[in-house]
């Protein structure tokens, strides 16, 4: 893999990655329903987090789309709480320590944008991730926060955001 680029979603990213997002699902057999992959937004990218405190990077090489991951404020909650939304990878990118890259400029932008603590969801099978997010101190919450829609996805995850930590 050549020089990887992290950078703010385009409008003609939206199609590539919502088929790098689609095709993560396909290839590990993840639920289709009551996650990411049934999302409205997901053929909007761009649209989706064009607004104030939020954005999206999307992972390029060689000006192909292998992955991505955003921030947004938590949906169906009024506390200063951000959410790291879908991070996806294609396989050809993981173990290759992208995403600790991008999480690194996701949780940067989080704090610049004011936010005080960052949640996740996530899916059981996704064992690699969840030690990524450990080692950035996520840590595993009991009950949902917020009401995203993933029903599919039972494992929370919360890191409190300071500019000590960033």
């Amino acid at each position: 893999m050549c020089s990887i680029i992290i950078r703010p979603i385009q409008p003609d990213d939206n199609a590539q990655i919502a088929a790098v997002i689609r095709q993560v699902f396909i290839d590990d057999d993840f639920p289709k329903t009551g996650t990411a992959f049934a999302d409205v937004q997901l053929d909007f990218m761009f649209e989706t987090y064009n607004k104030s405190k939020a954005i999206y990077f999307v992972v390029e090489t060689e000006g192909k789309i292998i992955g991505g991951a955003g921030i947004s404020q938590l949906e169906n909650s009024n506390e200063n709480i951000c959410e790291l939304q879908k991070m996806y990878f294609l396989q050809e990118a993981r173990g290759k320590g992208i995403g600790f890259k991008l999480i690194e400029k996701c949780l940067k932008k989080a704090i610049e944008f004011g936010y005080s603590s960052c949640y996740l969801e996530t899916l059981p099978e996704m064992k690699a991730a969840q030690n990524l997010y450990n080692k950035f101190g996520f840590e595993y919450l009991c009950s949902p926060l917020g009401n995203t829609g993933h029903s599919t996805c039972p494992v929370w995850m919360l890191k409190e955001l300071t500019i000590d930590n960033e």
